[in-house]
């Protein structure tokens, strides 16, 4: 867990908070078939960093109570749009390099992705990378969380193997 990660971990009652509240009203986004790619959510879009591996989450909606879009934790019990299955560590020493980056994201997560699902066919599961920006690079994140969802719905539970 990287600098960033351990700061803003005072903020998770909000989310949890807000992640109930979610539950409760239910998502404010709908299942629609979406392709998530690099860009679908970054480490500055405000909750991510507070999804640990293999936490459930929402896609970003919008929240008037904190006056921006956010990232809902959702309990893998419930039906959720997206999974973390992992972090990835890029190399330390590295300049920012977006398309290093990008190119070091997605293969990464493909490959714990292939790891932990070797026919994902079954499931229609996608994955995608959630990258640092410049900034959060600056301040040295270099954590890719990899993430699951299913094209076109939400999961059902938890979707990480049972070992």
């Amino acid at each position: 867990m990287n600098l960033r990660h351990r700061l803003l971990r005072g903020g998770a009652a909000l989310l949890c908070t807000a992640g109930l509240l979610g539950t409760l009203v239910g998502s404010s986004t709908p299942s629609s078939a979406v392709v998530k790619d690099e860009n679908f959510i970054t480490a500055q879009t405000p909750g991510i960093l507070e999804i640990e591996g293999g936490e459930c989450f929402d896609d970003p909606a919008d929240l008037p109570e904190a006056g921006d879009v956010v990232i809902l934790y959702r309990p893998c019990a419930q039906t959720a749009d997206n999974q973390s299955y992992g972090f990835v560590h890029a190399d330390d020493h590295a300049a920012w390099d977006p398309a290093a980056l990008n190119e070091f994201a997605w293969r990464a997560c493909r490959q714990l992705f292939t790891q932990t699902w070797p026919d994902d066919r079954e499931r229609g599961l996608r994955f995608y990378p959630i990258m640092p920006t410049v900034e959060t690079w600056a301040d040295g994140d270099r954590d890719v969380m990899c993430v699951v969802y299913r094209y076109g719905g939400r999961l059902p539970g938890s979707m990480l193997p049972k070992w």
